[in-house]
């Protein structure tokens, strides 16, 4: 797959301290909404993804426009909501729109203090008006290395999921065979099957699958029961896999967000 969308980077990173630990955090941001859609509380959920300190946030379900809610709601930011989130803690961010309505868009969305210094947007809808896409990232490390960063969204019917894990695992098998990767997001996979494929396919393996023995509960997050959300890796070790779903995580989405750092 082709890269084709290059970001300028203003400063060069080759002379910096060497990165050996990497921490990642995905998020389902249910749009800025409480589950049910009962309060706009991303102001809330910036502070809560602030305090974690990730170096690279994985984002799904994040709005690039939306007229009608801009009007509705007096704090609702003038910008996107990937920017809003991103603030000054991430300077670099990637975004990839899925899904667009009269109002404005939605997608993935990939936040980094590393450069990106490329990415794009697969899409990777099936048919009808789900709409998905990986949001495939490339940082620059210091001392020179490479992460790739693979931002997840995938359908609600099993069919159509097949098929995208399908799809990401092309991508995956299209990048060098030793720089580390990292695929995090939701992937709606209630009926677990998408380890199996990633493991045999591409040699990932699932951050608390492989600590723990089984993936992460996180979905309702109120009462977190299916596993949903996963952070998969390849050519990096993981360390301390962290279910974040105390409050105030179990009041600001739906899903309750993954936390994981890896050492390169």
């Amino acid at each position: 797959m082709s890269l084709d969308n290059p970001i300028p980077v203003s400063e060069r990173v080759e002379n910096a301290r060497e990165v050996h630990q990497v921490g990642i955090l995905t998020v389902n941001t249910h749009k800025g909404f409480t589950a049910l859609n009962r309060r706009f509380i991303l102001p809330e959920l910036r502070e809560a993804v602030r305090a974690v300190s990730a170096d690279v946030v994985f984002l799904q379900e994040v709005i690039g426009t939306h007229e009608g809610h801009a009007l509705r709601y007096g704090n609702w930011p003038a910008a996107p909501q990937y920017e809003f989130l991103a603030d000054t803690m991430w300077p670099q961010f990637a975004y990839g729109r899925n899904a667009v309505y009269p109002d404005g868009d939605h997608g993935n969305a990939v936040l980094s203090k590393f450069p990106i210094t490329r990415y794009d947007n697969l899409d990777v809808s099936i048919t009808g008006p789900e709409k998905r896409g990986l949001l495939h990232c490339e940082l620059q490390l210091p001392q020179n290395k490479t992460l790739h960063a693979i931002c997840v969204h995938l359908g609600l019917r099993e069919a159509h999921r097949a098929k995208q894990l399908s799809l990401l695992c092309d991508l995956l098998e299209s990048l060098p065979a030793e720089t580390p990767v990292v695929v995090a997001g939701d992937f709606n996979d209630w009926r677990l099957r998408a380890s199996a494929v990633l493991s045999e396919r591409s040699r990932m393996k699932e951050a608390f699958e492989t600590t723990f023995g089984a993936l992460a509960r996180s979905f309702p997050a109120r009462m977190p029961v299916l596993r949903l959300d996963r952070i998969y890796v390849r050519n990096a070790d993981i360390h301390e896999p962290r279910i974040l779903s105390s409050r105030p995580w179990s009041h600001l989405s739906d899903h309750v967000p993954l936390a994981v750092e890896i050492r390169i």
